[in-house]
């Protein structure tokens, strides 16, 4: 295991064994890099640039969006800054542009730390740690989180990775969704509702193509196999390589993403494929929302294997 100097990005942290190689970056303890005997997996980034389209961010103490920042909390009011100011919403959660700091470290995984501390819109302190490891099995990242602070607090969680098959367009990547319903948005991105996809052309229960659809999409009434764990699959039938994302029962939605609204050469180039703990904009709903105890820890675990 390797810590590199320091870039843009902050310090890089290397991990490496049995051909697989993963990268985290001291800003945001972003997943940079994830590569199979050489073959580069993640569509990441370079170690000077800042982290396009969200590409492997943290995102806690809530994923996807809350409509314009506001929400309710155990009978009182918050207002959340406006990250994402052309839609009036508060964007991807507070700690994806922070510095982490190690805390373990081996050649094969690396902990990383974080001590969010209260602000106005959320004002609760919590702890994170991220234990990101690397084996024949593949990536694997466990995550904890401590309530630091004397009060409940409201917690949801999510990753942003963007993967990608070699030499597979997104058009021609076949996709495996094992889910029943999507949430429909508006034209923030945010919650108007849910539908059962089945027989429609969002129906990925099956693997298929993606083909000319754009996909910004989160998917609920997932699927669980016998061991507990969810996983969407990105596959080539032409080589028979596949990518698979998986994640504990902690995870309850599935958001996929063909970026189709990233700039330049990223453009449609990967799909970003995020477990999440709860769907947009459950701040305000409630939605499969956790609420962390005082002293309490919360952890779960999802991964990446080819």
């Amino acid at each position: 295991m390797s810590a590199e100097s320091a870039a843009r990005s902050g310090i890089q942290w290397s991990i490496e064994a049995a051909g697989h190689r993963a990268v985290v970056t001291e800003i945001g303890g972003t997943l940079r890099a994830y590569s199979v005997d050489g073959t580069e997996l993640l569509d990441g980034f370079g170690e000077d640039e800042i982290a396009p389209g969200s590409a492997g961010q943290i995102l806690a103490p809530w994923p996807n969006r809350i409509r314009d920042g506001k929400y309710e909390f155990e009978g009182r009011s918050y207002q959340l800054a406006l990250t994402e100011p052309a839609r009036h919403n508060a964007i991807h959660g507070l700690v994806n542009w922070s510095r982490w700091h190690a805390v373990e470290q081996t050649a094969d995984a690396v902990t990383l730390e974080y001590d969010l501390p209260a602000q106005v819109g959320y004002p609760w302190s919590l702890r994170l740690r991220n234990r990101w490891s690397v084996s024949a099995d593949g990536l694997r990242a466990v995550q904890e989180v401590v309530n630091t602070s004397e009060s409940n607090a409201p917690w949801g969680y999510s990753v942003h990775p963007y993967l990608r098959l070699p030499g597979v367009t997104v058009e021609d990547t076949v996709l495996h969704v094992p889910a029943r319903s999507r949430i429909l948005a508006d034209n923030r991105l945010l919650p108007i509702g849910a539908s059962k996809i089945a027989g429609t052309e969002f129906d990925f229960s099956e693997p298929r193509r993606i083909g000319d659809l754009v996909l910004d999409t989160t998917f609920g009434d997932i699927d669980f196999g016998p061991d507990g764990i969810t996983a969407v699959t990105l596959s080539d039938p032409a080589s028979g390589r596949s990518i698979v994302v998986w994640a504990d029962d902690k995870y309850r939605y599935w958001q996929v993403f063909t970026a189709d609204t990233l700039h330049g050469e990223r453009f449609r180039r990967s799909v970003a494929v995020e477990p999440m703990t709860c769907p947009p904009d459950a701040f305000r709903t409630g939605r499969d929302l956790v609420v962390l105890q005082p002293g309490t820890a919360w952890s779960t675990s999802w991964g990446i294997r080819a």
